[in-house]
């Protein structure tokens, strides 16, 4: 199985967010860029089956979410699925920018690609929590080893 992360895409997390803002720009609808989600998760690679248990389980996602952590201060690479489209689109956009970053650059970006594609306006309460809880769970591991 290739755990092996394609993060980061572009070499900052603000050159990530600007280029998110970019591709959604070019979608004229929603459904178009739901599709595109779509199809964003489907890039993630799967997570060896040791890593979907409970112990790595995002609490706070109505969905089933597993996201591991690993590396120090320099860099964190986070692997991360779900077991629903949507999200899994979601967890990509967010590993795009903060994957493979060094924990200060993460802490000091604000997620503006949010609202910069109008993502905030058209998420469910629930996935708006999911959401939440997953760029929580990102700082918290960021904040814990700078």
């Amino acid at each position: 199985m290739n755990t092996a992360s394609p993060f980061p895409i572009e070499a900052s997390a603000a050159q990530a967010q600007a280029a998110i803002a970019e591709e959604f720009s070019l979608f004229a609808d929603w459904s178009e860029r739901y599709q595109y989600l779509i199809d964003l998760g489907r890039k993630l690679p799967d997570l060896p089956a040791e890593w979907k248990t409970d112990d790595y389980r995002l609490h706070g996602c109505q969905s089933n979410v597993w996201i591991v952590a690993e590396g120090d201060a320099t860099r964190l690479d986070f692997h991360a699925i779900s077991d629903s489209a949507i999200v899994s689109g979601l967890i990509f956009l967010a590993l795009r920018v903060y994957s493979g970053r060094p924990a200060a650059e993460i802490l000091a970006t604000t997620p503006d690609y949010i609202a910069a594609i109008g993502l905030a306006k058209h998420l469910s309460p629930t996935r708006s929590n999911g959401l939440a809880a997953l760029l929580a769970f990102i700082q918290e591991k960021a904040a814990a080893s700078n």
